[in-house]
């Protein structure tokens, strides 16, 4: 076998077998999940919450709408002991009501 068809089969087979050792999707590490599914979010990531950054998509699946405007395009929410007021589409602080 030449080295070019030997590297070539090394690479594919590498190719091949990435995906099994590949880690699962996983939004969140294990431990931080169970804290947003409590709703408890980590300190760091309260730091990000402010006007004009953009609320994490993992951060919004687990917080809870407390309204959502009639044309939808801004949402409430409730995170922890925070109310935000996000744009539906990006997911942008707009106001922070508490």
């Amino acid at each position: 076998m030449s080295i070019a068809r030997w590297t070539l089969a090394v690479l594919a087979a590498g190719f091949l077998v990435a995906p099994t050792f590949a880690a699962p999707p996983h939004s969140l590490p294990p431990g931080l999940e169970k804290k947003a599914a409590r709703g408890d979010l980590p300190p760091g990531w309260q730091k990000k919450l402010a006007v004009g950054h953009r609320l994490d998509r993992d951060v919004y699946h687990h917080a809870q709408v407390i309204h959502t405007s009639r044309d939808r395009d801004i949402v409430t929410v409730q995170i922890e002991d925070r109310r935000l007021r996000l744009l539906a589409e990006t997911l942008e602080i707009i106001d922070i009501l508490n």
